[in-house]
This record gives structure tokens, sequence and C-alpha cells, in this order.
């Protein structure tokens, strides 16, 4: 080959880049990834989402992939930017990913580079009854990709189909598929609302006030500006419930996401770590268990605690219950800065045609968990 054949070879190389350049990469909108800085996305401006599967936590038979479908139907006719639930499997199955329910950074790192998605969105069933009147209760929460996994919304809901009967009991769900709507519609509004550039208040997060702690301390105060990087282990259930101590870890992780000098770390990726340190917490954490998991997880706080009941009711007669109690670990003194106590039913302090009453554990705790962390940090 001649000197000037090379020559316009490494030229017309050259030029075929820019080219490239110039159509593939000056069109490209901006997310901003979990350290503060911004990454290219796709051109339609909204972040490339990966949904995995409904994890089933509910101990009953539930129409998982109903509620697949009507929580994916949901999500695209509120333009959100899905990824096909082929791509989704491709990468399950390649990477042999057998849980669902939350996000370790080597999984996220998974769907970044064989997906190209941008964040990954989790859902748990919490609860699921078609027992008139049925009750349902879900959590869900948006995981960046990015290396920190962090948390870019977080919410959850708890319906049951006698929540708002009506005059004549016109308001009143029998239908099952129609409930489970319903709370699909409420979160995929609040996930659209959360990436609009003017979110607006959540008309859902009110919370009755004698729904407080019996008993709260704390011996820290929050320095104001500093950020604090919480981890919010499972907590120890000795309720009849099964998996209670994570839902109960997944109401105080979402209650502390709001506060903006929070930083809660994805349950997943807590979750990934006490199982590479094989950790064991037969009545919850010791101090040794917490060293390591303050190490592992840069964390300078460790929420934990213990779930002693946390009961839903079958048919239209009864009322939830949800006893627990909470702890929260400092770092650097290695000491309980705040504990808090709290027993309530769903109908304390309901005295007039059951108005104001939580017809489901998750709503109970919810506004519960709320009131304990608002003691917390206010």
């Amino acid at each position: 080959m001649t000197s000037s054949t090379s020559l316009y070879v490494r030229i017309r190389h050259l030029l075929s880049i820019v080219l490239l350049c110039a159509y593939g990469c000056s069109s490209t909108a901006t997310f901003p990834d979990a350290t503060g800085g911004d990454r290219p996305i796709k051109e339609s401006g909204t972040p490339a989402i990966a949904i995995l599967p409904v994890v089933n936590f509910s101990n009953t038979p539930a129409p998982l992939d109903s509620i697949d479908r009507q929580w994916r139907q949901g999500l695209k006719k509120r333009g959100l930017n899905l990824l096909d639930a082929d791509i989704v499997e491709r990468v399950i199955t390649r990477n042999r990913i057998r849980y669902t329910g939350g996000l370790d950074p080597v999984t996220a790192q998974a769907f970044k580079t064989q997906a190209d998605a941008d964040a990954v969105l989790v859902m748990v069933l919490e609860l699921y009854s078609d027992v008139q009147p049925p009750k349902i209760a879900l959590n869900a929460r948006l995981v960046s990709t990015s290396p920190q996994t962090r948390i870019l919304w977080i919410d959850g809901i708890g319906l049951a189909g006698d929540d708002a009967p009506g005059l004549l009991d016109l308001g009143l769900i029998e239908d099952p598929a129609r409930l489970a709507a319903k709370a699909l519609d409420d979160l995929a509004d609040s996930l659209a609302r959360h990436l609009s550039p003017d979110p607006g208040p959540d008309a859902r997060q009110s919370v009755r006030r004698n729904f407080r702690p019996q008993m709260s301390f704390q011996s820290l105060e929050l320095v104001p500006g500093k950020t604090y990087r919480v981890a919010v282990v499972p907590f120890f259930n000795l309720s009849e419930r099964k998996r209670a101590g994570d839902f109960m870890a997944l109401l105080f992780a979402r209650a502390l996401s709001v506060h903006d000098n929070i930083t809660i770390i994805e349950p997943g990726t807590v979750r990934q770590q006490l199982l590479d340190l094989r950790i064991i917490m037969p009545s919850g954490i010791s101090l040794a268990n917490a060293d390591l998991v303050f190490h592992r997880l840069n964390a300078d706080l460790i929420l934990n605690g213990e779930v002693l009941d946390y009961q839903d009711y079958r048919g239209a007669s009864g009322s939830p219950k949800v006893d627990f109690s909470a702890q929260l670990i400092e770092k650097n003194s290695r000491e309980v800065v705040w504990t808090a106590k709290s027993y309530k039913r769903g109908d304390d302090g309901v005295y007039f045609f059951d108005w104001g009453k939580a017809h489901t554990a998750h709503e109970l705790a919810r506004q519960m968990v709320a009131l304990a962390v608002e003691d917390m940090i206010e």
C-alpha cells in the first residue's frame, strides 16, 4: 500500500468517527446519576427503566402475571420509557438472577451494560386477599443502575375494598382485580409525578396524629446541612406474619427517604452485604456485626428493630394490628442514639362509621412509621 493510499484510509476513518458523533451523540438528554453528575440517556429525555417481575411476599396465591401486565401498561400510559420485557428476561436469565426483590451493585451493572438501563423498578406484593372485601398491599421503588444503586423513588400502598364504601355502599369495591388496578394506578401516578419537572404534593401521605409512638427516646440531633447514609436492615420478626421484618424495613426506608439530609442505602445492596458477610441476626444486629456493616456499606447510621405483631384480618369485621420497636445505631459512638416503641390497632380512636380507620396492616404501619421518623428527625 502506498503512503498516499494509507493517508486516504486514515482520513476516511477520521471522517466516519466525526459523522458518528454528529449523528449519535449530539441530541441525547441527560439524567442525574447517583454521584450527582449527568450521563447520556435516551433521546426521549426520560430514564430507560427495566421492570423486574413482581415478587410475591404475601404467602398467598396471587395473579402475578395480571399484576405485572397492568403495572407495565399503566406506566406506559403515563409516558415512561420502559425496556421490553424480553430484554429484561434475557438479562435475568444470562446472569442467573434469582432474587428480584432488590438491586445489588452486580445486578445493577448487568442491567446497565447489557440492557442500557438507567434504572430498575422493583415491586413487592405484601398482601393479596380475594376474600370479600378484597385487600392488597404493594411496595415499589426505582433504583439507579449506577454503582451506588441509589434509590430514586420509593412508595407503597395498602388498600381494602371497604376503605371508602360511601352512601349505600356505592363506593365498595368487591372485585379483587379492580382493587389491584386502583392500587397500581396510584403507584404509577406517584412515580410519574416524581419524574415530572413539577412533582407537587402527594395527597395519600396524610397521617393520624394519634398513631404516634407510645415511647420515644433520642440522644442525637442531626447536624443541619450534613447528609447521613442510613442502612435499614430487616427487622427481627417475632410476629406470625412471614416477612413482616422486611415490610417494616421498607416502610422505614420509605419514611426516611423523604428527608433531604438522609440517603437510604438500597435494601438489595444491604441484603447482599449481609449474605456476603454471613451475618445471622437471631435477635437483632450485634455491635460487632454493626461495625462490619458500617465499614462495608460506608453507612453513618444503622436502623433495625423488632416486629412483635403485623396482622391483617380477613373479611369485613376486624382491625389490623401492628406492634414494633426500632432503634438507630450511630457509627462513631457505637451507641443507640434513638429508639421508639409503638403498638396500634387500625380502629384506635375511631368511633363514627369507621371514619379514619386503617383497613390494612400496611396502611396502619405506614402512618405509625411516618410519625416515629418525624419524632426522630424533628
